[in-house]
């Protein structure tokens, strides 16, 4: 083997090896948790597999053209190489696919059952507003993250108030657009249990590429309590309970005199604005500012002192001004909030 080759191979099988790669994760269209997913992973391999067969002719006739002696074809042959192997095959590979992806639409664009889990999603910039619609009729405010029960139906009615935005979870279903003045529907149908990651897929301003979310699918029991939970006010410990508790009590009373609780809801609480995101069980989520930040002590601390520069044109005001102290019992207050 020459040296040429010899490098070659390997770098072969890293570009294999890293296009593999893409195909698994959570925010793998190709790595499926949902029966939409599964559709649509099996319409991509269906027309990746047309695609290499029609690449596979075209390449074949061109090399025949090339090293091929033209005096062993007729006239005939040749238009049958040009007219069948150019044409008519690509036309009978292609119409198959688009029949075939047509045939899906309908299952795809089918209604969830009486009774199934009802969610509302509300593309903002650059968060997600997302209320659960309980069978009582009430109704559970969170945000930045969604989580749902394996093997049961899940419809989602989905709106924006501001620009177009796309929701998109990969290993769930397909996107769907938001637009302003419209609302859509999407279901979905989870098939395993596991964290994947959504995001917005519609260009949308500054931190379009911010605005994460991630999607916890559960047991059917757990998810029950999780429900039940969030559907809790927010506990706050009483004031001569300890010291992390005097910190606690210090940031509620920074978190209602910064004027906090004019853009967000802690239900429970004399906070009850409705601009920005319910905190309500804020400590209790995943992650922070639509799924860029862990949700621990540093990251509260950050996003309360630098909001504009981890999400910039972000709507939230910085309160670098606040002293640390302020920063520090803000953040325990929120990590509270479970």
């Amino acid at each position: 083997m020459s040296g040429k080759r010899f490098i070659e191979c390997p770098v072969i099988v890293f570009a294999v090896a890293l296009v593999l790669a893409g195909c698994t994760g959570p925010q793998s269209s190709l790595d499926p948790a949902g029966r939409e997913a599964e559709r649509i992973a099996g319409l991509f391999w269906w027309m990746a597999g047309g695609a290499v067969v029609v690449w596979a002719l075209v390449v074949w006739l061109a090399w025949s053209a090339m090293h091929g002696r033209v005096s062993r074809h007729t006239e005939r042959q040749a238009r049958l190489y040009v007219i069948g192997g150019g044409v008519l095959f690509p036309t009978l590979v292609l119409a198959g696919l688009l029949a075939y992806g047509l045939g899906m639409m309908p299952a795809l664009l089918e209604p969830a059952p009486p009774g199934s889990l009802k969610i509302s999603v509300s593309g903002e910039q650059w968060w997600w507003r997302v209320r659960y619609h309980t069978a009582d009729g009430g109704e559970v405010e969170l945000a930045n993250e969604i989580r749902l029960p394996v093997g049961e139906p899940a419809s989602f009615e989905l709106e924006s108030p501001d620009v177009i935005h796309s929701f998109w979870i990969p290993s769930l279903a397909g996107k769907m657009d938001m637009i302003p003045g419209r609302r859509t529907r999407l279901v979905l149908h989870p098939t395993r249990t596991g964290t994947f990651r959504g995001q917005c897929a519609e260009f949308c301003g500054d931190s379009h590429a911010l605005m994460a979310f991630p999607v916890v699918v559960m047991e059917k029991d757990a998810f029950a309590a999780w429900l039940t939970a969030q559907r809790a006010p927010a506990a706050t410990p009483q004031a001569d309970a300890g010291p992390e508790a005097r910190r606690v009590n210090r940031g509620r009373d920074a978190f209602l005199e910064h004027g906090c609780s004019a853009c967000h809801t802690v239900r429970g609480t004399l906070a009850r604005g409705a601009i920005g995101p319910d905190l309500t069980h804020v400590g209790g989520r995943l992650t922070l500012g639509a799924g860029i930040l862990p949700n621990d002590h540093p990251s509260f601390v950050r996003w309360i002192a630098e909001t504009d520069r981890v999400k910039p044109g972000v709507l939230m005001p910085h309160y670098r001004m606040l002293p640390s102290g302020e920063h520090d019992a803000l953040a325990a207050y929120l990590e509270s909030l479970q």
